[in-house]
């Protein structure tokens, strides 16, 4: 008797790992990202996400698809992966909010949803997976109140904010963490914007704007991104700014470097996509097995995994970027900026 029912017991556990293997074997998993306003999607996010899921799931299909910040387009495509027969989709929302009534649609469904880089509050998903991005806000923030006070920039002197997107959710963390070291130093917020869409065209209209209103009273400009800090950076350019206010970004983007190497902007968050990418295409597998994947956080009642970036300037850039090769030399040292890298060492 007592083998009968460790037998039947075995059998029992063969037959659920059969079914998990089928669950996985085939699966399509949908990966549906927000915006080409980063260049972050194509060139990072997407091939570490394919990358992995091909290690992890060589037979499942990946599909891959870009709303372009159209909430319409992106409500489309969701329900089009849906009849494709996705099992798990990675969102990264256009609009934290509206994304509430895909994870509705997709788990009515039994399909899971994976919340990437932006929350979505109002529905928990299965899974979230992103950078820190409050503590994302708070770092650069705290960076450049901490280059002020060294350059001896008085108490009450006044810095701009430049925020993401009014329709994400990440961005609104970012701005809390901005809001949380800001208010804790002794500089004062002259003026705010948030960003429509991220889009750096109207970061830099914003900041001229308020370089008439304000003048040489801005000492320091608190970028949420890169994209935000260039337009920022450049509005500054035009307008013929001799005495140029360091600038924060995160992302950072080809670009952003290049700017931190010629001193045009303070700094930026080194947080690699591939990362994120990685961790989402194992909890897409773990949910296709029917397993519970294992979570640090909760944020907005969804399990998640939080990871913690760093901080770069150019004391630390070649550190961080190049010497744990994030980016390579030839890829950034080029042209007008070869001398800047030969000052900080990382090229000869």
């Amino acid at each position: 008797m007592k083998t009968l029912t460790t037998l039947l017991a075995s059998t029992g556990l063969v037959l659920s790992l059969g079914a998990a293997a089928s669950a996985q074997e085939n699966a399509t998993v949908a990966f549906l990202m927000p915006d080409q306003a980063s260049t972050r999607y194509e060139q990072h996010d997407y091939p570490g996400f394919k990358a992995e899921m091909e290690k992890l799931c060589a037979s499942c299909t990946v599909i891959y698809q870009n709303a372009n910040a159209d909430v319409s387009l992106q409500q489309q495509q969701f329900n089009s992966v849906i009849a494709q027969g996705a099992k798990v989709i990675v969102l990264d929302p256009v609009d934290s909010a509206a994304a509430a009534a895909l994870v509705e649609i997709a788990q009515s469904q039994d399909v899971k949803v994976i919340a990437y880089d932006r929350p979505i509050p109002d529905k928990p998903a299965n899974y979230y997976v992103s950078f820190d991005n409050q503590g994302i806000g708070k770092a650069i923030a705290q960076s450049l109140v901490d280059h002020l006070k060294a350059k001896g920039v008085p108490d009450g002197a006044g810095v701009l904010e430049i925020n993401g997107s009014p329709t994400d959710a990440a961005a609104g963390l970012i701005r809390d963490g901005i809001h949380e070291a800001l208010s804790a130093s002794s500089y004062k917020t002259l003026a705010e914007f948030d960003t429509p869409e991220w889009a750096p065209p109207k970061a830099q209209e914003w900041t001229a704007g308020q370089i008439t209103r304000f003048g040489d009273q801005i000492k320091g400009i608190v970028a949420a991104n890169d994209g935000t800090g260039g337009g920022a950076i450049a509005a500054l350019k035009a307008a013929g700014v001799k005495d140029m206010p360091p600038v924060t970004g995160n992302d950072a983007t080809i670009a952003a470097l290049q700017l931190i190497i010629s001193g045009d902007q303070y700094n930026t968050i080194s947080k690699p996509s591939e990362i994120v990418a990685a961790a989402a295409a194992k909890v897409a597998v773990a949910l296709l097995k029917g397993e519970t994947p294992e979570a640090t956080h909760k944020l907005y009642e969804t399990p998640s995994q939080l990871f913690v970036p760093a901080v770069v300037t150019a004391e630390n850039i070649k550190a961080e970027i190049f010497d744990k090769g994030i980016n390579k030399p030839e890829e950034v040292c080029t042209g007008e900026y070869a001398d800047g890298c030969r000052k900080l060492g990382i090229i000869k």
